[in-house]
Order: structure tokens, then sequence, then C-alpha cells
């Protein structure tokens, strides 16, 4: 057995930048005008290639560089595959809807789509392998609720969507079938988990038994191993309100409200954070001066409700002493700059100052401070709390799985019993006192980011880069910018220090994600040709061809060269194909830019397997490359720290697993704890306790303080029940990989 450092190396590298070199396509020499000649850099792990036999353990991570034949997958031409699969929605099924075709669609490919006509993706698959797929996808409004539709009917589909851990709990109770028994057919998918095993690891349903290593689901990944969600900003109204020489003037400004957040930063002494070099060249230590300067919070708390002038000098004179002229006139670079070292505490002070000067920044009286993209639905209103974890250095808002992560201690921690959650949202709340969080998130209103942005009213959020600053080319003028910003400085326990590390790091991190499909043995029944179809299609899904398909679309979406090579650009190191000129222009036409709406609405690419970032990069606004470069920058250089998809040596880095595999009696346990699971809920409609107590503080029987809400979840709600049923499967699952190695 190795040695555990040796564990770190299990990265899981998988930006999908494999190579073109054995697709029949060569490279062409063509620069895009549609997409950059390079993307920020990433690192990659060496080459991996397939192997039989046992399983391995000792990948690295790789990128997938060529395309297999599945030789002993062969199964009768025009087998039918019954198809219950697409994403969420009727839109993003394998067939195109009434709503999206009308009376019949041309798309870039010249050819015209009616609705219940496969979108081109799946037309290409069935020429590519012989199969027909026959589409029987509901559109319920998720993966699970289009399995809780079938999972009584299995025997009339023989693939179907569902979310990751009804998928494993129904495959241990044999309705699905167990792909891990046919991996030694299946040589790309294999070669695939064999280079990426902590990805095995996230997708075995069973570590015991007759059937320890089961797989009963393909994993679907948008994007991995890279950051998630940001902050971001209208960072015009910084760079208005903090930049240039002399004092802040205003014909007209409000005053700040008065004050409710109190400190998280010191109010004295020094602390040192590194950040990037203003030209990103490397890495600089700088000093924040609480004893010159104070803290701006405590500072603006004890002048009282000042006016928005008087706010911003305050914020400005803050900025030049605690940083001793670091910044210059441009201070804005505190929070928007490469060489940002913004924190909790002076983002407060900033939202005061946009809040208090909407006459100066929009014309009106009133200015939104942080919005999420949808306020009236859980489902993005969520984001508020997740990014209340990277505001105040707390584990568990925007884990892989639940509200779980792994302590210094090597034991599995829930976010909802922990005190230091309840501390983060009673921040938030203050916030909502003062005025500077959104007041349709408090109400839950309809309002969106689009309108937030189209009508000057909001400033800030936290939420995708690439489809939301799409919105600089469609909502906002010229001069105006929102852009993504640097992860804050925050305090986190991560074992090194005992009074915590000031650093950057981010809970948002790609991976295996939380819907998958899978293959129902009552559908193929004992037909060995369907078997073989539905595991070929999962198998040609994890080939370099399949994996261009299932993000591109067909070659007819993709830019060519007269031999008919692609063109390419060079993505984190890789050459990989451009989108063809029309198919930008229909992108944009169809889906405003979005290319995620467009892959899954017109094209049927992106619904599951692996989403290559290639053709998203290429969509991405300059300002939202902008934004996310300086990001890309911080992490190439170490600066914003991360889960890491391994097992790592300090098991607070190990990234939790999207799936762990309990037993049928833990899953009915499980299933049991229904308060826990409809009181955090993150699905539109449903309840979420931390969403209430931003807005309006603790309240109701068993949840009017901070204590009683602890007490509440972690006894009459019976967390611990929930917690040792997943410490339980979290040791089998190492105990596994450990004897596996």
């Amino acid at each position: 057995m190795k040695k555990l450092e040796k564990l770190i190396a299990l990265l899981l590298v998988v930006a999908m930048t494999f190579s073109l070199a054995a697709c029949g396509k060569k490279s062409g020499g063509e620069t895009p005008t549609n997409a950059p000649t390079q993307a920020p850099a990433t690192t990659t792990a060496p080459t991996q290639s397939a192997s039989s036999g046992e399983e391995n353990f000792e990948g690295t991570g790789t990128d997938i560089t060529e395309t297999i034949d599945a030789e002993q997958l062969t199964f009768k031409e025009g087998t039918v595959l019954r198809m219950a699969t697409g994403y969420n929605n009727a839109k993003t099924g394998i067939s195109l809807d009434s709503e999206t075709a009308g009376e019949g669609i041309v798309l870039a490919d010249g050819v015209t789509y009616h609705a219940g006509d496969l979108k081109p993706t799946w037309v290409e698959l069935q020429k590519r392998l012989g199969m027909v797929f026959e589409d029987k996808w509901t559109g319920a409004g998720s993966a699970s609720k289009e399995f809780d539709y079938w999972k009584e009917q299995l025997d009339q589909v023989d693939m179907v969507a569902g979310a990751a851990g009804n998928l494993s709990e129904y495959g241990q109770s044999g309705y699905l079938v167990n792909i891990a028994d046919y991996l030694d057919m299946m040589p790309n998918f294999k070669a695939y988990l064999d280079a990426n095993s902590i990805v095995r690891l996230s997708i075995t349903g069973s570590t015991t038994g007759d059937t320890a290593g089961a797989i009963y689901f393909s994993p679907y990944f948008d994007g991995v191993d890279d950051i998630e969600r940001m902050p971001l900003m209208r960072t015009d109204w910084v760079v208005k309100l903090l930049d240039g020489d002399g004092a802040f003037t205003a014909s007209a400004s409000g005053k700040t409200a008065a004050a409710a957040y109190e400190p998280y930063m010191p109010t004295s002494g020094k602390i040192s954070v590194d950040v990037v070099k203003a030209d990103g060249t490397g890495v600089e230590s700088i000093t924040k001066d609480y004893d010159a300067a104070g803290n701006i919070v405590a500072n603006m708390n004890s002048a009282g409700s000042m006016s928005g002038v008087d706010a911003v000098n305050m914020l400005r004179n803050y900025i030049d002493t605690a940083y001793n002229g670091y910044y210059g006139t441009t201070r804005s670079n505190l929070f928007i700059g490469q060489n940002a070292a913004w924190d909790a505490d002076e983002l407060v002070a900033l939202l005061r100052c946009v809040v208090a000067n909407a006459q100066t920044l929009n014309g009106t009286d009133t200015i939104q401070g942080i919005f999420s993209r949808e306020d009236a639905n859980t489902q993005r209103r969520v984001d508020m709390f997740r990014f209340a974890g990277i505001l105040f250095g707390v584990r568990g808002l925007e884990s892989r799985q639940d509200y779980l992560y792994l302590g210094t201690d090597g034991l599995l921690h829930d976010a909802r019993g922990e005190e230091e959650t309840y501390i983060a949202i009673e921040r938030m709340n203050a916030m909502a006192k003062e005025g500077l969080i959104s007041k349709s998130f408090l109400d839950q209103s309809d309002e969106k980011s689009s309108t937030m942005l189209e009508n000057d009213l909001g400033f800030m959020s936290y939420d995708y880069n690439q489809t939301q600053t799409l919105m600089n080319e469609t909502k906002l003028q010229d001069g105006e910018k929102y852009m993504a910003v640097m992860v804050p400085v925050a305090r986190w326990y991560d074992g090194t220090d005992a009074n915590g590390v000031y650093m950057r790091f981010t809970e948002s991190w790609r991976s295996v994600k939380t819907d998958g499909w899978a293959i129902s043995k009552a559908g193929v029944g004992d037909d060995q040709d369907k078997l073989y179809a539905a595991l070929k299609l999962i198998d040609y899904a994890y080939s370099r061809e399949g994996m261009i398909l299932m993000s591109y679309g067909p070659d007819a979406f993709i830019k060519t060269n007269s031999d008919g090579s692609y063109v390419t650009f060079n993505f984190n190191g890789t050459e990989m194909p451009v989108i063809a000129d029309a198919t930008y222009a229909e992108l944009w036409d169809k889906a405003g830019g979005n290319y995620t709406n467009y892959a899954r609405f017109y094209l049927g690419s992106t619904l599951s397997f692996v989403k290559s970032q290639a053709f998203e990069y290429q969509c991405t606004h300059a300002v939202g490359k902008e934004g996310a470069g300086n990001i890309s920058t911080a992490i190439g250089l170490g600066l914003i720290k991360h889960p890491i998809l391994a097992v790592t040596e300090n098991p607070w880095y190990t990234s939790i697993p999207t799936v762990l595999p309990t037993t049928t009696v833990e899953n009915e346990e499980l299933k049991s704890l229904t308060d826990l699971t409809d009181g955090f809920a993150s699905a539109k409609d449903k309840v979420n306790y931390l969403c209430d107590i931003i807005c309006a503080g603790y309240s109701g029987e068993g949840t009017s303080s901070r204590a009683e809400m602890i007490n509440t979840v972690t006894k009459t709600w019976n967390n611990g029940l929930y917690l040792d049923n997943k410490q339980a499967a979290w040791d089998r699952l190492l105990a596994y990989y450990n004897a596996a190695k």
C-alpha cells in the first residue's frame, strides 16, 4: 500500500481538454473570430491508457485522448432504445418540444426540425452507433421527478434519468443494471474511470458483498475540477465611488441605515494576506493594518447614520491607510482588481456606500445590494447562504452532497447542525436589516438578475460567470460592467493553525453532478441487443469523439477547414474545436448567447455525460473572460484554495463524493428524516430555513433562537442519525478504496 502522501496525486483534472489527434480530424491553423487563441491554463496530469482485469485505483487524473472501439458490444442494427432521459423540463429532452420547434425550425446545419423530431446530436448518434432512439421523456421538471414517474413502470423504458442517490438506491434493490459488471466490455468508460479514481468512488453504489464496486448510473459532469460560482459586481459603480484624487462629491445622496452588522474581521493589529500581483505575474504579500486604520465597519458603526458621500470618503480613507497607499487612487482594485484583497467587512462598507448613493449610480432613490438570480425561486435563493460560506469561512454550505464536509478530524460534519453556520447566517440577516440585501429576496417577489441589471437596480450576486456576464451584451449600456471578482479573504479553520488562516477558499468546485442516467433491468430484460446498445451509448459518450459530439453537437455545427479538419483554438493547453460561425450566430439569436440553453434546447447536447467547457468558453462575453481570467490566475498561483477531488492527507480538503454507498437499511432511515430534509431544501417552491433566517431572523416553535434551532436540528430532527448513516457509508467507501489500491 502506498503512503498516504501519494494519494494527493489522485487529482481529477478533467477540464475536457482532450487532444484531437486520433479523432480522424487534423488540427487546423485558422484562428477563429469568435474564440480566443488561448484560455486560462490549468495543470493536466499525465495520460494513462485503459487497462484490463482488476480495477485500477492508481489513476492520477487525465484527459481523454483517444476513441477505443468497444468490439464486444455488438448488437442488431436498428435496435430500439426507449429513452426516458433529458436534463429537467420538456425543452431539455432528446427531442424538440412544440414550444421550441413551433411550426418548424431551421438550425445552423440547414435542416428543418419539427416538434417530436430528435435533436441533431441524437440524430447523429443514431447514424454513428446504428441504434434507434424512442423518446419517452415526460419533462416532469427534474431528473428526480422523471424517475419518480417511471419507477413503478421501469419495464416501459430502457434508459432513465434520475437523481444519483435514488438511482444507487434502486440499483441496490435490483431494478437497475450494474454497469460495473460490463466494464471490461466498455473500454472508453473503463479507461476514464481507471484514470480518474475519485470519479469511480463517487459513483460506487455498494462496497460490500456480491455487489461491491457496483455502478448503477453513468455520471454527469458540467465541467470538472474548476471553480463553479463566483462573486459578480457592477464594477463600474465601484470605480465611480472609490477611484480618483481628492474627496468624493455628489449633488445628492441618501443616508446609511442604522447599523446592525458588527465586525467580522479584527478591529486591531495587523494581518498579512497574499495577493496576485496587479500584472498577474506572481504573488506578493500585503498588510491590512487595523492599528492604523481601524476596522471600517467599526468606524462606520461608531459614526452612526451618515450621508452616502461621507460613507464613501470614510471608506476611501480607510483603504488608503489600512493598505498604506498600496492601491493608490485606483482603490476599486481592492474589490475588482487582479490584486484584490477584500473581505466581508470591507464588502459591507462598500454595500453601504452603494445603497446610500443611488442618485449618483442610477439616478433613482433605490439600489438593491446583493440579489439572487431569481429572488422568488428557492433553487436560486440558496445562493445567498452559499455566498455566506465564502464570506465568513464556513464549510458545508456549498457541499457536493447535502451540507456535508470532512473535518480536520477525518469525520463527516453537517453544516445544518453547527453553530458557525448560524453565526454566518445571522450576519447575513444583519445585512438584510440594513437594506444591503435586495428587498425582493426578503419578500420573495418575482425579481430576476436580468431586470436587476437592465434597470440598474442591483449591485452584486453570487452565480455562474458565463450565463450572467452575457448580460453585459444584452442588458447593460456602454460603460456599464458586470464582472466576476476575486473570492474574498476570510478566516478558515483548515487545521494548519489553531487560530485559523486568513486566506481565500471556495467550496464551489465542479465534480460529479447529482443527476445521471441508468439502464432499466426490466426494460432491457433478456434482450442482449438492448443491453449492449445501452452500454455502447454510455461507452461512446466517454470516447473522444463522443465527448465532442455530446458537447458541441454534430460536425455541421463546428468550423472546419477546406480539407474537412476542425478549426481549433488552444483551450487549457490543448487544441479544441471552434464552433461554426452559423452556430455562434444562432446561439445568440435563439438563446441570447447562453451556451447551455442553446445546447440543451436545440442541439440535444449537454444533457448528461460530460460537458466540455471549450464550447462554453467561446461563448463567454469578453467581460466574463476578464473576471474569470483573474480568478483562474489566482487559482493557478495557489491563492484560491478549494476541495480536492481526491483522498487528501488533510481530510478537510477532500471533496465529498456526490453520492455515498448507503445500504438499504440506511436509506430507509434517511428517508424517515423528512423534517431535516424538507427544512433545508434547495428546489423551487420548497422551504429552506437558512434563507428564512437571512430574511427575518429566527421565528417559530423550535427555531426561535440559534441554540433552539441547533437543538431542533440535532435532536428533534435527528441530524445525529443522518450523520451516523453517512459516516458509516464513508468509512466503508474509504476502506474499499484502500483495499482496492
